[in-house]
């Protein structure tokens, strides 16, 4: 096959007729763009002589207050809904939310890490609108530049929205690719042509049973290409390539580059996350009517009749001790903590103190992560947000507000029962209701808090069970900010993804963009930067320090003039609640609907046919769950905006 040959298939694969050809690149210009779409019905259709709001309103419960869960509750609320919204952190916003902290002398705001916001994020950049979030909040990033361990840094800059000069441009761009190499490598070509072809039902069909470095490699996509763009780009997920669905990934790609609209650009906030962003939907919700509950967990849903008779707290009264665990004493060691796990995948801790004991329910009160002991300082430790307690579990440094729950110790022989008592709840930091009736319910909470709420359902209805038991988490990353005592002044961007690193996927530059970060840097001399690791391999995953020590060294190789920098205060965080895009999830990921007739589910890990990711997917399906109870209602459903539903050559 010659290259001429190889462009007459490539029109042919891609549906590009003599015909379509003949009539010039304006008429293919014309032809061949992505355009925004709308999921469903059309504005026109779902704007019928159905009613907007409910004439008498009813009652309902969303659990989680992240994007998903305030989205849902907006849209509700808007519809003449009574609505509660019930979250276990301290504060709104999920993996949005923020937190001060008291650092060299002054109070600086932490978040989970680096956000972009995508101009394609139709239905999250619209709920900022709804909520008085005006443009001065973000700031356009200048490029999105990739920073390679072997090479140059490559910078691709917002592309034209024109399809093929989209394509065309993140080419010219690099110094690394070129058209000659592409027609030289023309079979290599077949599978990134197949990622233009992408229809949801197909893709997942014939995709979604390998990963993507298997099908990249099977295609024998040109090498220099996944090192550059598909490699650095994939790794955002927060999945590794190796173990991301193929066919996400195409779903991934498409929405933000192949398939959309709005060119590859994005805007990051003056500020942090909480005070621009979370604060201001929060603000909008109390306006709404809507009933915030925080700093209070879930303890599970009461079911009746194939539906949600009402969700219950925990710490209900009435309900008398419940056992959480038991343990042989002769297991817990004469000193120190002992780590352990209820049935129900509960994190504990408990010790031995003096002729009795102490317990505590180990999960964090700021966002439920697990607590563990601090060898090295003391006390204990959430390793997610930095968190700390004393060995009373009083919260002692980082986000945290309310003291860990303790648990009752009883002695039964040489066996020990751990309990929970009426009063052995978190303390709520809004108290709220013990249990909260409702018409409908919708769960947004994050993977690990889905499951263990959906655990009673499960077992009345066993298909369902499999499904929410499916759902699974992403490898663990780590986030590693440090304030340094002087410029790194060969960084041009405040942003940069990384390539070839052991762990670092990506770096940004705080005090190049953000408030107070760059007032601090501009009176010091100093700067702030944070080291992302996306998804660390298990092979890969160490001690903190050792990880830390590992980022430091990478963070030489890539500024070099940050070997004579003084870290002068530092936070490193390790978590694991990424939702997994792994081969084989996504025939068994749960809907938004389900079979109990008013509990529907939300957030970026539920199943759907729409070409959304991320932070546009949990906004997008809580959109989709108040539609699916406004169709119940017999009310009028909201347009859902999106990127185009399939591939340009589809």
């Amino acid at each position: 096959m010659d290259r001429r040959d190889f462009i007459r298939i490539f029109m042919k694969r891609a549906g590009i007729g003599a015909g379509v050809f003949a009539a010039g690149t304006a008429g293919l210009i014309g032809y061949y763009q992505p355009r925004k779409e709308w999921y469903g019905k059309g504005p026109a259709d779902l704007s019928s002589s159905l009613p907007e709001k409910l004439k008498v309103p009813k009652r309902a419960v969303v659990v989680g207050g992240g994007l998903a869960g305030i989205s849902a509750a907006m849209e509700l609320a808007q519809r003449n809904f009574e609505v509660t919204l019930v979250e276990a952190s301290s504060s709104l916003g999920g993996k949005l939310t923020g937190w001060n902290i008291e650092a060299l002398g002054e109070t600086f705001p932490v978040e989970h890490g680096f956000h972009g916001f995508f101009d394609q994020y139709y239905n999250l950049n619209g709920m900022f609108a709804s909520a008085g979030v005006h443009a001065d909040v973000f700031t356009p990033s200048p490029g999105y530049p990739v920073l390679f361990h072997d090479k140059a840094v490559e910078v691709f800059g917002k592309t034209p929205k024109l399809f093929p000069f989209n394509i065309l441009s993140v080419v010219e761009q690099s110094r690394t690719l070129d058209i000659a190499s592409f027609l030289r490598e023309y079979r290599g070509l077949w599978p990134v042509i197949e990622m233009f072809r992408y229809r949801y039902g197909s893709t997942f069909r014939e995709y979604d049973d390998i990963d993507f470095m298997t099908y990249c490699k099977r295609g024998k996509v040109l090498p220099a290409f996944v090192d550059t763009v598909l490699h650095p780009f994939a790794d955002a997920t927060m999945n590794r390539m190796e173990s991301l669905s193929a066919a996400e990934a195409m779903r991934y790609f498409h929405f933000y580059f192949m398939g959309s609209p709005e060119g590859l650009g994005f805007r990051i906030t003056r500020r942090d996350c909480m005070s621009s962003l979370i604060d201001p939907l929060e603000r909008k919700l109390l306006s709404m009517g809507v009933k915030v509950v925080k700093g209070t967990r879930v303890a599970g849903l009461e079911l009746q009749g194939g539906r949600v008779a009402s969700i219950r707290l925990e710490g209900a009264s009435g309900t008398g001790p419940e056992v959480v665990s038991t343990i042989a004493s002769a297991e817990v060691p004469a000193s120190g903590w002992h780590a352990m796990q209820s049935e129900e995948g509960l994190p504990l801790l408990l010790a031995r103190r003096g002729a009795g004991w102490v317990a505590f329910d180990a999960r964090c009160t700021h966002m439920g992560c697990p607590v563990r002991p601090d060898n090295t300082a003391g006390g204990l430790v959430c390793p997610c947000h930095a968190g700390r307690f004393d060995d009373e579990g009083r919260p002692v440094g980082g986000p945290p507000q309310a003291p860990l729950a303790s648990l009752q110790v009883r002695e039964e022989g040489d066996l020990l029962v751990l309990e929970r008592g009426t009063g052995d709840a978190v303390p709520a930091v809004e108290p709220g209701p013990e249990s909260l009736p409702c018409d409908y319910c919708i769960v947004a909470a994050n993977v690990r808090g889905t499951k263990a709420l959906l655990r009673d359902a499960g077992a009345v209805n066993p298909d369902f069970g499999t499904q929410v038991a499916s759902l699974g988490e992403a490898d663990p990353y780590a986030v590693w900010r440090v304030w340094l005592d002087r410029p790194l002044k060969s960084a041009k961007f405040p942003f940069y993804t990384v390539s070839g690193y052991t762990y670092t996927d990506s770096i940004s530059l705080y005090s190049s963009f953000q408030e107070p970060f760059a007032a601090w840097a501009r009176k010091t001399g100093g700067c702030v930067a944070e080291l992302h690791a996306y998804a660390i391999a298990p092979d890969q995953v160490r001690p903190e320090a050792e990880i830390r020590e590992a980022m430091l060294r990478e963070l030489y190789e890539m500024f070099p003039e940050s070997r004579r920098a003084t870290i002068l205060h530092e936070i490193f965080m390790m978590q694991s609640n990424f939702s997994r895009w792994a081969p084989g999830d996504h025939a068994s990921r749960p809907g938004v609907e389900t079979p109990f007739s008013n509990l529907f589910l939300a957030g970026d890990w539920v199943g759907t046919e729409a070409p959304v990711f991320l932070m546009e997917a949990a906004v997008f399906t809580g959109r989709m769950a108040a539609n699916a109870i406004s169709a119940k209602e017999s009310l009028r459903q909201t347009a859902l905006p999106v990127v185009p539903m399939q591939g340009l050559f589809a």
